[in-house]
């Protein structure tokens, strides 16, 4: 059987790669999100500053914006909630196929 361990090493040297090499070639990047640069057109298009027509109901009840950490919780917890119900139906399809294959076969 051939060895693997050469492979492995390769692999092992590409992702060390991907995650040192940006370091250094991307020195004083700045990298802007989708807000940012949706606010940019917006204010492109219309020749002004883009003013919100809709005041999230959490800020609202809390008096003020969010802080950073607790918009990660909360996307977080959305995001496991979303996996959590694709991963019930995934399963519930597996298990449905397994169980008329069973019925089937008897």
């Amino acid at each position: 059987m051939k060895s693997k361990k050469p492979t492995v090493i390769i692999l092992l040297l590409i992702v060390f790669l991907i995650a040192i090499v940006p370091l250094f070639v991307l020195q004083g990047a700045e990298f802007g999100g989708s807000d940012t640069a949706g606010s940019e057109m917006v204010d492109e298009i219309t020749g002004g500053e883009y003013e919100p027509w809709f005041t999230p109901p959490m800020e609202s009840w809390i008096g003020g914006e969010l802080p950073g950490e607790i918009e990660s919780l909360l996307f977080c917890v959305q995001t496991g909630i979303g996996v959590g119900i694709i991963t019930f139906i995934m399963g519930r399809f597996v298990e449905r196929k397994k169980y008329e294959q069973n019925h089937t076969a008897q």
